[in-house]
């Protein structure tokens, strides 16, 4: 029983000792713990104060400039869409501008497929390499369109790439089977047939409901011959 008490008094002892040492070490170092405090509630204020004044009111700005450009690429006005049309700005003012916002950032994708379907096929994919938001379906057909300035710019070997790359960003059965399709044809146009038919028998045996599987079959056996 005496055991078990001095056991309890050395624990309180301890305790003691640990609470008086921690006391010591707050009193001499008193004034570096408020500056770091101090530092610590300036970073998280200036932060906080940096998403509010400066973040939010740019985000919102840059909306409201893209909703005018995104209506220009909808009926195709690709000009209007990335230079702007003297009121609103275009697409590439937007990423200049707004570089760090989140329409920015979307705004690459747009510039990227305008300049595609403008033939300038390498700056389009300089703008749809930078596009960076995290949202698949839009990374998928961003991917995708870099496999397509490529196959125009004859680099078949990297549009195959794109494109398989393209079909995995974002698995599903509408775009996955048309970036496989793409895949297989940059394969055909490199002479590896035995590619090209693996490729064409993911879309039968992956999305055999898909538009793109109803006459697969086809391909799949020209590419399995010409792969002899």
């Amino acid at each position: 029983m005496a055991k078990n008490v001095n056991k309890t008094e050395d624990k309180i002892v301890a305790v003691e000792e640990a609470l008086s040492r921690s006391e010591h070490f707050i009193e001499n170092n008193q004034k570096t713990l408020s500056i770091v405090i101090g530092v610590i509630i300036i970073v998280v204020l200036g932060y906080f104060g940096y998403q509010k004044f400066y973040v939010t009111p740019m985000e919102k700005e840059a909306r409201s400039q893209m909703f005018m450009a995104e209506m220009y690429f909808a009926k195709d006005s690709l000009d209007l869409a990335l230079n702007g049309d003297g009121n609103y700005l275009g697409f590439l003012d937007i990423i200049d501008q707004y570089g760090s916002s989140k329409p920015a950032k979307l705004a690459n994708y747009y510039a990227g497929i305008c300049l595609l379907k403008k033939g300038e096929f390498e700056n389009a994919i300089d703008y749809l390499k930078s596009y960076s938001i995290k949202d698949k379906v839009i990374a998928a057909m961003a991917t995708g369109a870099i496999g397509d300035a490529y196959l125009e710019l004859k680099d078949y070997k990297k549009a195959s790439t794109y494109y398989l790359e393209a079909a995995e960003k974002d698995n599903n059965s509408f775009t996955s089977p048309i970036f496989l399709l793409k895949a297989g044809r940059a394969y055909e146009i490199q002479q590896e047939y035995s590619k090209a038919a693996v490729t064409y028998e993911r879309i039968l045996n992956e999305y055999k409901l898909s538009m793109e599987a109803r006459n697969i079959e086809k391909d799949i056996a020209r590419a399995q011959g010409l792969a002899k």
